[in-house]
């Protein structure tokens, strides 16, 4: 089956046509999405295929969710994005990608999995450094189950009050265990150090029980990820509720490469991309950083007014990042 966002396109291309056949057949594609409970990807088809005129489906679609708030602060809890990315947008190691391709295909066929009284897979933990992937791949998994994607904001949840935190939590458990989503916990180590930790106090301890609680008495539908840059100050307890960990490191020279392919398409360029002496001035960044390299590079490309991105105008955006990770390294 392809990605939602190829049959957006394919949609969007066949409905000028105005072929009745194609018709039917986008109509019996958006009855088969909506028995599979893909809902947002079903109602974009729709409203791709009618346009304005489709009944009941908005031109911009946005749904009103009662998100629960910080009651010290009036803070929403977290934030329902929709996603705008997919598979074809991230890069990934061999291993990752092998486990997000499985997760994709247990929660795609979570019915045949119930049938046999098994779950999907639906916690996942991403480890490793900024910068490597951690929050695209939570939105790549949104984006290609038609799903939104709720980013659960701890700098709201975690309260000065005795005992609020963990009921920040609960409100958040109960507004995901009422939907569908794919639910990033990022920065996850804030709220689930090791209770062994001496420096921290009685309440951290609290917080982390009571979030292995909640983890465990979770029966919603919604895809549940935790990210954390500093996986090594996790309590261990935590690590066996999850049923997959993803380890996010920095890209080896194929991933570069790959890398650069991806985030290049649709610019003109005269680049080595082949060449591993070319390939290997960009080791030692993280996506992120290949990513605003890339950026820099078109942008001084176009004021420029180049047609081609050559070798020069990208290494001297790569200086420039190497510049400012210096000085941030400093500081």
């Amino acid at each position: 089956m392809p990605s939602g966002k190829l049959l957006r396109q394919i949609v969007k291309i066949g409905a000028e046509s105005n072929n009745e056949e194609f018709f039917r057949l986008v109509e019996a594609l958006i009855m088969e999405e909506r028995a599979k409970k893909h809902h947002l990807l079903a109602n974009d088809l729709e409203r791709i295929l009618y346009g304005e005129r489709a009944p009941g489906v908005q031109p911009q679609r946005r749904f009103s969710y009662d998100v629960p708030k910080d009651k010290e602060r009036g803070l929403p809890l977290l934030e329902v994005r929709e996603p705008v990315r997919d598979l074809g947008d991230i890069v990934l190691s061999d291993e990752n990608r092998s486990i997000l391709e499985e997760v994709l295909l247990e929660q795609s066929r979570a019915e045949v999995l119930a049938s046999y009284g098994l779950r999907p897979i639906s916690r996942l933990l991403f480890c490793g450094p900024p910068g490597c992937g951690k929050t695209l791949a939570a939105e790549v998994l949104a984006s290609e189950l038609s799903l939104e994607l709720a980013v659960i904001r701890f700098d709201a949840v975690i309260s000065s009050f005795l005992g609020e935190t963990a009921a920040n939590l609960r409100r958040v458990f109960d507004f995901l265990e009422s939907g569908h989503f794919v639910a990033l916990f990022d920065e996850f180590d804030a709220i689930a150090k090791e209770r062994e930790d001496t420096g921290d106090h009685g309440e951290l301890k609290r917080v982390v029980n009571s979030f292995l609680q909640m983890m465990d008495s979770y029966r919603g539908k919604s895809l549940m990820i935790a990210a954390t840059n500093h996986e090594r100050l996790l309590d261990k307890a935590l690590w066996r509720r999850f049923d997959e960990v993803m380890v996010f490191e920095k890209p080896n020279l194929e991933q570069i490469r790959n890398l650069l392919t991806v985030k290049l398409r649709g610019v003109r360029y005269e680049l080595p991309i082949e060449d591993p002496a070319f390939l290997n001035l960009f080791k030692g960044f993280t996506h992120a950083d290949i990513e605003r390299i890339i950026i820099k590079a078109i942008k001084t490309m176009a004021l420029k007014g180049r047609e081609f991105l050559t070798p020069e105008i990208l290494e001297e955006a790569r200086k420039r990042e190497e510049t400012r990770l210096h000085l941030m390294a400093r500081l």
